[in-house]
């Protein structure tokens, strides 16, 4: 028990006591001697002072209810992720789950060797390497710089390319044979970033962005998830296709509005058109990131993208709910991106997309742009306190360095590859910031 605790219980004790004899005085000497005599006085007294030192003991009782409250919640959270070791420990654990999960196998479909990985880690009854959880887990292993060969970018990036369908780009398992801009430009990111052969790397992203428009995908264009997706993985894949990195940008800064609530500051919801939806921490730290990221690569940045970004890291920070670990800005969502399916267009494909919200946070927090504002506006006490709360919030997610999503509708626990990326990477980028040699 902490000092302030035992300070709070011993006044709760002795304060109740002194808070009844108190009133049982006063009100005695002041009560009318016509009040059917002593007894009834002495009566009216007691009573009223057993009341106020109940009434005292309530109150302290309550305070250290909340105390250790709050205490148990500071033990829940386990160890900080800024404490000495621990990310080490971490990535160690990390490492040694994805080696001990790695799936290989020959496949007939494609007549090729595929090494990968699930969608999830553990998942029963599915050993086929996926085009998704396979991406993840490129970005993983560069990520954790794998330096004694259980884990091959090499093997990795062949795997990649055997996945590719037919007609080209990546798809999701639920998503069918067609080619979807989100999945594909997940996938040419990692490739990107592994090394793979830039000139089809860049055949594959012009293809991606060819179908990726308006009028073939009217659905991915309306998501601020398919489009900020699409924007990173091109920013790595085809970082010269300048005119269509502009237009992406273009098309997700259309699709930010101002949030009454937050001193009209700019935000965003799940939609880029109308109903865009309520506001989004978690889609307005997917924007600010994307556009961070574009105005680097591009080398410049419009009015309109250069306020919509500004403007959504400060609606970040305005968050108005404390402790900053735990507050409604970092539930974790979910959604479902619902497109006509090819070969029945009178039924739908559906694609359920979940997100590990403090990480985004971690991540649109870090950035450079945002780094900026806050110095500019003199902020660095707020923007320290969400930044460790959204860390403290990341690294509670995780067990033996792989995190886990709590299936909102059967309570069954999943490990998908994607939440272990991005809290992974979130951490390594909060320490790389903490770092100070």
């Amino acid at each position: 028990m902490s000092q302030q605790q035992r300070l709070v219980g011993w006044l709760g004790g002795f304060g109740s006591l002194a808070a009844a004899y108190t009133v049982f005085q006063s009100l005695y000497g002041l009560l009318p001697s016509g009040l059917g005599g002593d007894a009834a006085r002495y009566s009216v007294a007691v009573t009223a002072g057993l009341g106020a030192g109940v009434a005292v003991w309530l109150a302290a009782a309550l305070v250290r209810s909340r105390q250790a409250e709050q205490a148990a919640r500071t033990r829940q959270s386990g160890p900080r992720p800024t404490d000495p070791g621990r990310l080490t420990e971490l990535t160690s654990a990390t490492y040694a789950a994805l080696t001990a999960q790695l799936c290989t196998l020959d496949d007939p479909a494609t007549g090729a060797r595929l090494t990968g990985w699930t969608h999830s880690l553990g998942e029963p009854g599915w050993r086929r390497p996926t085009a998704t959880g396979t991406a993840y887990g490129l970005h993983l292993t560069l990520d954790l710089g794998a330096a004694d060969g259980r884990l091959s970018s090499g093997e990795l990036v062949r795997t990649l390319w055997a996945l590719r369908l037919p007609d080209g780009g990546w798809s999701a398992r639920s998503q069918g044979t067609q080619a979807r801009p989100e999945v594909t430009a997940l996938v040419l990111g990692a490739l990107a970033r592994a090394g793979a052969d830039p000139d089809r790397v860049a055949a594959e992203a012009d293809r991606c962005a060819a179908a990726f428009t308006r009028e073939l995908d009217r659905t991915g264009h309306e998501l601020t998830h398919v489009v900020t997706t699409v924007l990173r993985g091109m920013l790595r894949a085809a970082p010269h296709e300048r005119d269509r990195l502009r237009t992406l940008r273009d098309v997700l800064v259309a699709g930010v509005v101002p949030d009454p609530a937050r001193a009209e500051l700019p935000r965003w919801g799940y939609r880029l058109a109308a109903p865009q939806g309520p506001s989004s921490a978690l889609h307005t730290a997917q924007a600010v990131v994307a556009l961070d990221r574009t105005a680097r690569v591009l080398g410049e940045e419009s009015d309109a993208a250069r306020a919509a970004r500004e403007g959504g890291v400060r609606w970040l920070l305005a968050c108005p709910e404390a402790p900053h670990d735990r507050c409604l800005d970092l539930e974790n969502l979910r959604e479902e991106v619902r497109r006509p399916r090819t070969d029945e267009p009178d039924r739908e494909e559906v694609l359920n997309v979940r997100h590990f919200t403090a990480s985004w946070l971690v991540r649109a927090l870090l950035t450079p742009g945002a780094q900026e504002v806050v110095r500019v506006r003199g902020a660095r006490a707020v923007w320290e306190e969400q930044l460790t709360g959204a860390a403290a919030a990341v690294w509670r997610g995780q067990t033996d360095g792989i995190w886990t999503w709590v299936r909102d509708d059967i309570g069954e626990l999943r490990r998908p590859m994607w939440m272990t990326y991005q809290g992974l990477s979130a951490l390594r980028a909060h320490a790389l910031w903490m770092y100070q040699p």
